[in-house]
């Protein structure tokens, strides 16, 4: 129990970190940006000590499945809550292809969303490396040959990248209209449960900062194949999404490829003046 209360404790500094950022910058919106910045950092530095959680906690400090698979919800949902950004260049790219984002706001907020997946991993060691339990000692003997999250071959993965991202996508779209209320907690409810359902193949990061902090430096895959699943897998999977959710990409198609549009206005079905006057003189 006491190495969940060091997690947690590291859990509470990195949230506070991301929403000292968020606070800081209310009243600054042209640097966004540095809000997806601090929200790839928590995600990518939290979500690593869930992945410690998952790979050393269960026989190290007595942590089942059912626990991590709560840590990683309540890590979601905070995320959304407190953070005020995705921290998901997936997400960033759509709202680029939406029309609601310009060239140069999207691309400063994917370096500094990559930005922020390295600086949470470089975090991550040095934490690992005090060793405060026996689940961080284990792990920062295991840190140079961590175990990949891809399990299955570079197609399969794609295939898994590719499907987990658009139902997510199709998902959000949806929900886009809703109040954070109700938005925030089923879009980390449904990134739970992906994660836990596809941990045996890719663990459906549908995040390419993330994937890229988490898994891009252990062995076993060489970065053009991670690059392969976990960066073109979801962005493929986000297109589709977005064209099937909307029957056009804005950025690219002007035109609605998939669904005929309804015309607004319809001619009433009340008598004409001319049937009126007919009806008068039978």
């Amino acid at each position: 129990m006491s190495g969940l209360n060091v997690s947690l404790g590291y859990f509470i500094a990195v949230v506070s970190f991301g929403a000292f950022i968020r606070a800081l910058l209310r009243n600054f919106l042209r640097l966004r940006f540095i809000l997806e910045f601090s929200a790839s950092f928590v995600l990518v530095a939290c979500w690593l000590e869930v992945q410690t959680i998952v790979e050393v906690g269960q026989w190290a400090g007595g942590l089942g499945p059912d626990v991590t698979f709560t840590i990683l919800f309540v890590v979601l949902l905070t995320h959304g809550v407190i953070c005020g950004a995705t921290g998901n260049p997936s997400l960033a790219l759509m709202r680029f292809l939406l029309l609601e984002a310009t060239t140069l706001p999207t691309l400063l907020a994917l370096a500094a969303q990559f930005l922020g997946a390295h600086l949470a991993l470089f975090v991550a060691v040095y934490y690992w490396g005090l060793e405060l339990t026996d689940m961080h000692m284990i792990k920062n003997l295991m840190a140079r040959e961590c175990s990949t999250s891809l399990r299955v071959s570079l197609l399969q993965g794609v295939f898994t990248e590719f499907i987990c991202a658009l139902v997510f996508h199709i998902v959000h779209l949806s929900l886009r209209s809703r109040t954070a209320l109700i938005q925030v907690p089923f879009v980390a409810l449904l990134l739970t449960v992906l994660s836990h359902a596809a941990s045996g193949y890719t663990s459906a990061y549908i995040n390419p900062s993330l994937a890229y902090g988490l898994t891009f430096h252990c062995p076993g895959f060489s970065i053009t194949e991670y690059v392969t699943v976990y960066w073109l897998g979801p962005i493929t999977g986000m297109s589709l999404a977005l064209l099937l959710y909307m029957g056009n990409i804005p950025r690219i198609f002007a035109k609605n490829l998939l669904y005929f549009q309804k015309t607004r206005f319809r001619v009433p079905k009340g008598n004409t003046s001319g049937n009126q006057a007919e009806k008068k003189k039978k």
